[in-house]
């Protein structure tokens, strides 16, 4: 029994980690923005889509081109569409962007089709890592990997840049950043085009794993969501902590009682509210309040 908590232990950490990028990219968008965006699995699944059709058209350096124009994507969606909704009621861009989900999911149908498709890890990826009880998919490893290098390399960014420190200056007051004379609408589309790169390298991540299918970036959003509300709206700590823990709590229900998987991911947020309202990391942000 032991043996199998661990090994399931290992996965749930590759499924949470995956988790992570997607709300995080999330809490990014609300943090600055302020906007609910229900769209955001729509770039996790064209990241998976993108990446697999010019993945082969040209190989593995088709990927990196198809990450960049999921990120234009995101920003030009931000130019026509979110930017209109900023000074409108949080209901509101929910609504919009629920239905821009769905136009995405219908032209996602149209390009690709309604199959699922397959897109198979790199050939030295395939097999299993074994250490004592510890049994893991090779590829599972890699994503983890993959996955702190991101975070790592974000902190840096957000740290370390011009660009991240007026990021995270305009997601707790923006007004002050616009006086200092920052352009605030091109910091706004950069940031709405990190978040939804994020979103997009998970969808690479998750699609050997997950079929690469219209419905993925459903699958995606609901989690990630959990992710950042048990978290902490804006927070990016409260994403990877809550991120973590969603996957873990999954991965062990699946292993002993499979039907209930879906469930305890909100059963944990439901207890996570009950004792902290505004979630592990929340904070109390005036500019929604």
């Amino acid at each position: 029994m032991l043996d199998m908590m661990i090994m399931q232990a290992g996965n749930g950490l590759a499924l949470g980690f995956l988790y992570v990028l997607i709300a995080l990219g999330l809490s990014i968008i609300f943090g600055l923005l302020g906007i609910v965006n229900f769209a955001h699995g729509v770039f996790f699944a064209l990241g998976a889509y993108f990446s697999l059709t010019l993945f082969n058209l040209m190989g593995w350096w088709g990927v990196p081109l198809a990450l960049a124009i999921v990120c234009v994507i995101g920003m030009i969606t931000e130019v026509l569409l979110i930017r209109r909704l900023y000074d409108k009621e949080p209901l509101v861009s929910l609504i919009v962007t629920f239905a821009l989900a769905l136009l995405a999911q219908a032209i996602i149908r149209a390009c690709w089709g309604a199959q699922g498709q397959p897109f198979n890890a790199p050939g030295w990826l395939n097999g299993v890592i074994i250490a004592g009880p510890f049994i893991i998919a090779s590829y599972r490893i890699a994503i983890m990997v993959c996955a702190v290098a991101i975070l790592v390399g974000f902190w840096l960014f957000m740290s370390f840049t011009p660009f991240g420190r007026v990021l995270r200056a305009g997601s707790r007051d923006p007004q002050m950043v616009q006086l200092l004379g920052i352009n605030l609408p091109h910091v706004l589309t950069g940031t709405f085009g990190l978040g939804c790169l994020l979103a997009a390298i998970a969808g690479l991540l998750a699609a050997p794993i997950w079929t690469v299918a219209p419905t993925m970036g459903t699958d995606a959003i609901m989690p990630a969501f959990v992710v950042v509300t048990i978290g902490g709206l804006g927070s990016y700590a409260g994403a990877i902590v809550a991120g973590l823990a969603v996957g873990l709590v999954q991965a062990l229900t699946i292993q002993f009682l499979p039907e209930a998987s879906t469930a305890a991911m909100y059963i944990l947020m439901a207890v996570v509210l009950l004792l902290r309202p505004r979630g592990l990391f929340g904070e109390q942000w005036e500019r929604f309040e």
